[in-house]
């Protein structure tokens, strides 16, 4: 019988809780070679995993194959808009989630899996088509968009990995170096066995690691977890041009034909990129941040016509709208809001076709020893994403026809909308989501 793997995205952070269902023999300890372990009376924070002595995998980053990155990236985003059009098939309310930390996460269960396992989740990024060769390269893909991410300060924008790892349980050296390598994942031990001194030792540590941004993340630590692999990304963006806080008043917003609410309406008037998609009958509005990032605000003509859209969204799409966008003086009223979901992920990931990982014959053997018989059992996403004055804290085929035109010189955004936070280098899709109710959490 195969327990125990929860991944969790919260804040851009995501956590996966491995255990196995193996009985463990209360004086054995099985330590990874080279390595430290702190006892059950020594979960202090501070301490970590000296660094291998062993080389890591590769010690000089391998050339790219012949291959598109930039077309890699789209198809990559495009797994995020098909992962929303899922949870928008249960939620018909607000929605945001992270399809950058969420494919990070994956991207690490691709160092961990071994045959169906592996090629599923191949699937799922929608990067199918990419050959063997290529696919080993996806690591070092993710590590490069981190490390050009990470090295631009104006963004705002941090991300670190790290596990906490039960005492007795033993991760093979190759995992643990790729992980090192393309991650810069740390070590922390931890006896779950003490159950609630584990809780506490961790959320302090995730608290600490992320500035306080995550004050409890562990309300709940199984048992029988033997390693919980932690990947968060904080997002602080600055608007380019702030909004003046004087301007913002409170206004109406239309939740439908028939229902209202109030909402404090930020306002601007400058020199805005915009475009308008005749098709689907939507402004297309460019908020840009410091750091070349940008949030797209997509707000269709008539009420109620936000859900029309959801089924035609992909990376294509959205590529088209800012190839084709103008900029002109508009008078742009945008509401202030904050958004704090959480998805439980397995299911919709089942829908598209990664299925194995969850079941009793999940391959993780790269990860550990296969007698441990392991499994995923559970991805929960939690994105909390709020917009203000400063900034923000943290099918359309070949006959699509997108014209720029001379667009109202007032942008009111009174009524549902959809936004996307995108880094304009890389094309990478931080965050994506619809406001139905800006005055809801």
């Amino acid at each position: 019988m195969k327990t125990a793997f929860c991944l969790i995205l919260f804040l851009g952070e995501v956590w996966l809780v491995l255990g196995t269902t193996k009985d463990w023999e209360p004086g054995k300890i099985e330590v990874l070679k080279n390595y430290t372990f702190l006892n059950h009376n020594q979960m202090d924070g501070d301490k970590q995993y000296p660094q291998s002595n062993e080389a890591l995998t590769s010690s000089e980053e391998e050339p790219w194959p012949a291959l598109d990155k930039w077309k890699l990236l789209e198809k990559n985003a495009n797994f995020g808009f098909n992962l929303f059009r899922k949870i928008t098939m249960k939620h018909d309310g607000n929605i945001v989630f992270s399809p950058f930390g969420l494919s990070f996460a994956m991207t690490t269960l691709l160092l961990a899996a071994r045959g169906q396992s592996r090629s599923q989740i191949i699937e799922g990024l929608n990067l199918q088509n990419l050959s063997s060769m290529e696919t080993t390269f996806l690591p070092s893909l993710f590590k490069e968009i981190r490390d050009n991410i990470s090295q631009n300060h104006e963004l705002a924008l941090s991300k670190g990995s790290f596990a906490f790892i039960h005492k007795n349980f033993d991760v093979k050296e190759t995992f643990f170096n790729l992980t090192k390598q393309y991650f810069d994942m740390e070590y922390v031990p931890v006896n779950f066995y003490n159950v609630t001194q584990a809780r506490s030792f961790m959320n302090h540590y995730v608290n600490k690691k992320t500035k306080g941004k995550i004050h409890k993340l562990f309300d709940q630590v199984d048992l029988e977890a033997k390693l919980i692999l932690v990947d968060y990304i904080l997002f602080s963006g600055k608007w380019l041009s702030a909004f003046d806080p004087h301007m913002t008043e409170v206004e109406t917003f239309h939740l439908d034909k028939y229902r209202t609410t109030k909402v404090p309406m930020m306002f601007r008037s400058a020199k805005f990129a915009s475009t308008f998609d005749r098709d689907f009958h939507c402004h297309v509005l460019k908020l840009p941040y410091q750091g070349n990032a940008s949030m797209l605000v997509v707000l269709e003509d008539k009420m109620g016509d936000h859900l029309a859209i959801e089924d035609y969204l992909t990376g294509e799409l959205v590529d088209k709208w800012i190839r084709n966008m103008k900029t002109r003086k508009t008078d742009v009223f945008f509401p202030k809001f904050k958004l704090d979901q959480k998805y439980e992920i397995q299911e919709f990931l089942k829908q598209m076709g990664i299925r194995a990982i969850f079941s009793p014959w999940a391959d993780l053997s790269e990860l550990s020893d296969p007698s441990r018989d392991l499994k995923v059992s559970k991805i929960l996403q939690r994105t909390v994403i709020e917009v203000n004055e400063r900034g923000t804290e943290a099918a359309a085929g070949t006959m699509s026809e997108i014209i720029a035109y001379s667009m109202p010189s007032i942008i009111r955004v009174d009524h549902p909308f959809h936004f996307m936070i995108y880094e304009e280098t890389s094309k990478s899709l931080l965050f994506l989501g619809r406001v139905v109710n800006p005055s809801l959490l």
